[in-house]
């Protein structure tokens, strides 16, 4: 009987130790193993590799063809990428992902070439929609237009849809006759705070509204259904992953659509999202915010929601930004604040003591120095402590403030694509002294600090190989600038690359497990035609999206049709 018991212990300790074993051989073997890459890992203890071995979403190891090919089983794939560039996944910092997704099913203003253009594409669209339908988005551009649009323009083939069309800044609004009639705003409407409503020379009306006045438009177009909101989500996401995007920073504005965190929350609840999102909320509801934070769990590495986004001035194209001195063009106006500063200091603390993390817009260099005095301020009440507050856009510096974005760990949350477009036009506006430190990439980097890059979409396009390609060459978009625009603010192709990927994850406390590709992180990467840190810059907006691997999974394929 003793030796009975002796054989069945041993019987039993010897399973164990072949499950453990068998449990080991598993763990060490991968899912996917990527071969024949030059990879950029943004690792600076392994910056270079040929292969990466994956295990369900995370990354198993990374290293030579030779060294992965170790952990294959007969169940492995592996997929030869015959020497494609492969970089961690991008992460665009200043998104707007739900008004991007109606935008792409809305009427395309932002290639208008003249007001004739501009009237008939709308006209065009009006006929394909039902009546009632409202028509929103389009992100005209008009720079070059000797004329602001208003309402007179569009309302004769806009008599059954209500009009609300975005300007490609995302600060300016047309609203047509019948959107103003549905949404009670009359002749007599009071003018808001933080905002202008145009009007003639005879004081009626033009359908024109800035920054704050948007919203007397905006706040009274009907939510659209969840089926719908669901369905522009799933193609903005697809947008994202073509564009090589495996993570957005979904930022709040007044404008926004409704609805788009429920919508965040239902695709992750049925595990439908492509694409990792950190949504940010209105920063004045942030006990709203705090509570929700509270109350669930924010570990999901999928969607992470606690972050908040203020906006403290306008834009420069449409003379909201809040200078120091006057606009160059019109010395009796400096731009505005959108929001009273006692506002901004009091919700930017109270969230700070909350613990969550806070991002606010300020374009104008008055507007920058005034949010850094109040980052200042509020870090010395509440005490040290890793807080990473951001400057959204942070376009427009006054040169002593450079330095200070480091001194204070705020970081610069910037979209170079906006950098080649403003160029064309920003001078006259502020002059020849104050663009010298206009998307001050290079001095804010050599000051030491972290910048995140981003696009804005749908202001700009979602492309961060477009990002990339304006902050290295800073080539306006009119080619009149063929050796850069404030070419001293020049960066290189792999500071960019830092400021998409190491800095973006950053930017979300996310660098633990996204931002450089190592062993232990998140599998996701992109896999490019050309290797964009060394090819000549010019040639970087033509290099191909080939496949966008999001945990481990292929969101994008370019061969797909």
């Amino acid at each position: 009987m003793k030796i009975l018991n002796t054989l069945t212990k041993l019987i039993i300790v010897l399973g164990t130790l072949m499950l453990i074993n068998s449990c080991k051989s598993n763990i060490n073997k991968a899912d996917l193993i990527i071969t024949n890459a030059t990879i950029w890992t943004g690792n600076e203890e392994q910056p270079e590799a040929q292969g990466i071995a994956i295990a369900d979403d995370i990354i198993l190891a990374i290293g030579s063809n030779e060294e992965v090919l170790k952990l294959r089983d007969s169940s492995t794939k592996i997929v030869d990428v015959k020497g494609g560039f492969i970089t961690p996944g991008l992460i665009d910092t200043h998104v707007h992902l739900i008004d991007g997704g109606f935008n792409l099913i809305s009427v395309k203003l932002r290639d208008a070439k003249s007001p004739e253009d501009f009237v008939e594409r709308i006209a065009e669209y009006a006929k394909s929609i039902p009546p009632g339908t409202w028509i929103i988005g389009g992100e005209w551009d008009g720079s070059e237009w000797e004329e602001v649009p208003s309402r007179d323009w569009i309302d004769a083939n806009t008599l059954e849809h209500p009009v609300f069309l975005t300007g490609v800044s995302g600060h300016i609004g047309l609203a047509n006759s019948l959107a103003m009639q549905q949404a009670g705003v009359t002749q007599e409407v009071a003018e808001v705070d933080g905002g202008v409503i145009g009007r003639d020379a005879s004081n009626q009306l033009t359908g024109i509204f800035k920054d704050n006045a948007m919203t007397l438009i905006s706040a009274k177009i009907p939510k659209a259904s969840d089926e719908l909101i669901d369905d522009v989500l799933r193609k903005a996401m697809y947008y994202f992953n073509s564009q090589g995007v495996t993570t957005v920073h979904n930022v709040w504005y007044p404008t926004d659509s409704p609805g788009h965190n429920e919508a965040f929350e239902r695709a992750h609840n049925a595990n439908n999202l492509t694409l990792r999102i950190f949504t940010q909320g209105a920063l004045e509801n942030w006990k709203e915010r705090a509570e929700q934070v509270n109350n669930q769990s924010n570990k999901s590495k999928w969607l992470k929601i606690d972050g908040l986004k203020g906006v403290f001035d306008g834009a420069l194209g449409s003379h909201t930004a809040a200078f120091l001195e006057p606009f160059t063009d019109d010395p009796s106006d400096s731009g505005l604040f959108m929001l009273p500063e006692n506002d901004l200091y009091n919700w930017v603390s109270g969230a700070d003591k909350a613990q969550l993390q806070v991002a606010v817009h300020a374009i104008g260099d008055r507007a920058i120095q005034t949010l850094l005095n109040n980052f200042e301020r509020i870090q010395k009440e509440n005490g040290d402590r890793d807080r990473r507050f951001r400057v959204e856009h942070a376009q427009h510096i006054a040169p002593i403030d450079i330095p200070r974005f480091a001194e204070l760990n705020v970081i610069p949350s910037m979209q170079p694509y906006h950098a080649i477009d403003d160029g064309r036009w920003a001078e006259p506006l502020i002059g020849p002294e104050r663009v010298k430190t206009t998307y001050a990439f290079k001095s804010l980097m050599d000051a030491g600090a972290k910048v995140a890059f981003g696009s804005d979409w749908p202001v700009a396009p979602g492309s961060p190989l477009l990002g990339i390609y304006a902050a290295v060459t800073r080539r306006t978009l009119d080619d009149k600038n063929p050796n850069g625009w404030v070419p001293e603010q020049k960066i290189t192709a792999e500071q960019a690359l830092i400021a998409y990927t190491i800095n973006g994850a950053y930017a979300s406390f996310e660098e633990d497990i996204k931002g450089t590709l190592a062993p232990g992180k998140l599998a996701d990467f992109v896999i490019m035609s050309d290797n964009i840190t060394k090819i000549d810059p010019i040639r970087i907006k033509d290099v191909k999206i080939l496949q966008t691997y999001v945990g481990g999974k292929k969101m994008f394929d370019s061969e797909d049709k």
